[in-house]
């Protein structure tokens, strides 16, 4: 979760998808790397946010998981899964507007903007409506700042 000086969340709108799906950077481990490596490539790969650009501030207790709709199963990741279990971390952005760039060498993101959390509530697709909520609220003394 990238937040900007007004506490207000970065997030993209997908670009591999019609609807109006929006969500927060996020994305995989890969083999041996720590999930806090992770978040950072993540975010670099995604937004063109560096790391020097950020300060991680929080971690989430837990990981959280969700599940895929029926719908999308067998349809996504080459259907070898079933949903995903998440590490959150939450990063004050360091930087300005001009520091993002979602041209990235894979772009992910066909738009992105700053959301309030219900905003971005609205804006999600509804089976990671649970995972959003919590992360929310357990970064919610930093939402709150």
């Amino acid at each position: 979760m990238l937040l900007n000086t007004d506490n207000l969340i970065f997030a993209g709108q997908r670009i591999d998808n019609t609807a109006e799906a929006w969500q927060m950077p996020q994305g995989g481990i890969d083999d041996g790397e720590e999930p806090k490596e992770a978040a950072l490539r993540e975010l670099w790969e995604e937004t063109g946010v560096a790391a020097e650009k950020v300060e991680l501030v929080a971690e989430s207790m837990d990981w959280i998981p969700y599940d895929l709709p029926p719908e999308l199963l067998g349809k996504i990741w080459k259907g070898r899964y079933r949903g995903q279990k998440q590490k959150w971390f939450a990063a004050r952005f360091l930087g300005s507007d001009a520091d993002v760039n979602i041209a990235t060498e894979h772009p992910e993101f066909r738009t992105w903007s700053w959301m309030g959390p219900e905003e971005l509530i609205e804006a999600i697709v509804p089976f990671k409506v649970h995972v959003y909520r919590e992360v929310f609220r357990e970064f919610d003394q930093l939402l709150r700042r």
